[in-house]
């Protein structure tokens, strides 16, 4: 494998070294016991926690809001940065559940790569077609882990033909597995001609990889069952016939994903994984903003934010915006410019991640993700930099599929729901919409979960016991146009009229009728359902 291999020469080496990736997978796929295992071989923890363990052991590092730790789930993406070999991998874990998409939609944005789960038993699933298509619509790399090969799996041919089919991706082979279930041995190493076996005794243990010179090697005779021989054989060879050849530069342009085959939970095939993200994928890229692109080799420093998380730490009521660097070298105390607002920022105590642990970050390179602890200044889509006025461009906002009423239960305490409820629209955990006619707010979420995770983070963070309920309104929609046509609807339409975070005003709606009549009595003007998060 090349170390530091690079497209881009022209890159600081500290640059070119950079790995900014994001993981998606069907919710137990295994991402989450990926992730513990990749921090573990980064040196970033000692013991990798396992999400259907007990007690400490449990609570994994990457997964760091109650409500994720209780369930198993993540439903909030977090970002973390380690070293692995020479490299410098900053990694996002994504939201699994379906309905948390948005975030995921999010994280992707702030990414170069991705890393693909599936589960060896199941395939590509749902959600991972649709997370998949997120990452085309972005052209991002795509290297994929077959997982849970020690459990009884799908044929290996069936597999990739699904993963090319479903997904019109091209497939290559990195590795092959050695049997399935009881059965699995480990893996041939295509890439590098080496043996790599499991080790079933000890979980967080590096498998044992042993050198050979092809398929032929008599060593091969000594740790392998012949008729598992015999087969592995056969198989590599048709793999080699009818599959086509890695190529990087396929790859970066997401025309072909490479796979792995291993088991997370045994920590096997994780370390060929990671290497293979650091070899082959790719470094910082160039990042689309207005009125121009932003290539990461600038030496001034220009970030995004692409998520805000509020109350990290229950105990000191904080707000860290995620920000992605996407050209320089940044250094603590910098004064950058707040291009929305058009004000200095001194960021004086940016912080790493790993998960919810943090430390102060003294330098950043482009590709880092780097949290900034403000008191609401920074918002989702804003953009920092040292003067000039870019605007990062690409991130969404969706319009939310189930709407719901919310009130608090001490009818003293709904005061403090208002500024609860705009924190979270400012994070975007939910969008909350404030109804022209009458009190009270409306909250959209992609999913139901969402509710229940809103319902318990009101509470635990803000002491005030809410209940959400029906709506009249099934959907939201955006209102643009010229002011004059937008005034003449809203003069006429204000019982469905509200108002976002932003003073954007929306369209609410009971049925598609009521979009059907806008679109034709009200033609200067359009409603959309997706609203673009730019500074």
């Amino acid at each position: 494998m090349l170390d530091n291999a690079t497209n881009r020469p022209e890159l600081p080496a500290e640059i070119a070294r950079r790995r900014t990736f994001a993981i998606i997978s069907h919710p137990d796929a295994g991402k989450t016991t990926l992730t513990e295992k990749f921090l573990l071989y980064g040196g970033a923890i000692q013991m990798a926690g396992q999400v259907r363990a007990k007690g400490e052991a449990r609570r994994t590092r990457s997964d760091f809001m109650q409500m994720e730790k209780d369930r198993g789930i993540s439903v909030s993406a977090s970002a973390m940065s380690f070293d692995f070999k020479t490299f410098r991998f900053n990694l996002v874990d994504t939201p699994g559940h379906s309905d948390f998409s948005e975030d995921t939609y999010r994280t992707l944005t702030a990414v170069d790569a991705a890393v693909m789960v599936i589960d060896g038993a199941k395939g590509v699933e749902s959600q991972t077609q649709k997370l998949f298509e997120v990452c085309r619509l972005r052209d991002l790399p795509i290297l994929t882990f077959c997982n849970k090969m020690d459990r009884e799996s799908r044929d290996t041919f069936d597999i990739i033909d699904e993963i090319q089919e479903n997904l019109a991706i091209d497939v290559t082979p990195a590795s092959w597995p050695i049997g399935m279930g009881r059965d699995f041995l480990g893996c041939y190493d295509m890439l590098n001609d080496r043996l790599e076996l499991m080790d079933r005794a000890d979980r967080n243990k590096v498998a044992e990889s042993i050198e050979i010179k092809g398929l032929d090697d008599e060593l091969l005779d000594q740790h392998i069952p012949a008729d598992q021989l015999a087969k592995l054989r056969e198989e590599v060879e048709m793999a080699r016939e009818l599959l086509p050849a890695f190529d990087r530069q396929a790859l970066l342009e997401g025309t072909l994903t490479p796979i792995w085959f291993g088991s997370a939970i045994n920590s096997f095939g994780v370390k060929e994984l990671m290497d293979g993200i650091g070899s082959f994928g790719p470094e910082p890229q160039i990042q689309s903003a207005e009125p121009r692109k932003i290539a990461p080799e600038e030496t001034k420093v220009a970030g995004f934010v692409f998520k805000v998380q509020a109350n990290m730490d229950p105990k000191h009521r904080d707000r860290v915006a995620f920000v992605r660097l996407a050209s320089g070298h940044f250094l603590r105390g910098m004064k950058l410019t707040h291009v929305r607002t058009k004000k200095p920022m001194a960021i004086s105590n940016p912080v790493l991640f790993l998960a919810s642990d943090r430390e102060l970050a003294e330098e950043a390179w482009a590709g880092d993700i780097i949290g900034i602890p403000n008191h609401g200044q920074l918002r989702i889509g804003d953009t920092l930099t040292e003067g000039e006025a870019l605007r990062v461009s690409g991130i969404p906002s969706f319009a939310p599929e189930l709407l719901q009423s919310v009130r608090a239960t001490d009818p003293m305490k709904a005061k403090h729901l208002e500024k609860a409820l705009m924190q979270f629209a400012e994070e975007g955990a939910a969008k909350v919409f404030k109804p022209a006619i009458g009190s009270g707010f409306i909250v959209g979420v992609v999913g139901a979960l969402q509710f229940e995770v809103l319902a318990s983070r009101i509470e635990l963070e803000y002491g005030i016991p809410v209940r959400f309920e029906g709506s009249q309104f099934t959907s939201a929609r955006w209102v643009n146009g010229a002011k004059q046509a937008v005034d003449k609807l809203v003069d006429s339409n204000r019982q469905h009229i509200g108002y976002d975070h932003d003073g954007d005003i929306v369209f609410l709606t009971r049925l598609q009728w009521d979009i059907d009549r806008i679109v034709r009595d009200y033609p200067d003007v359009t409603l959309t359902a997706t609203k673009e998060m730019m500074a």
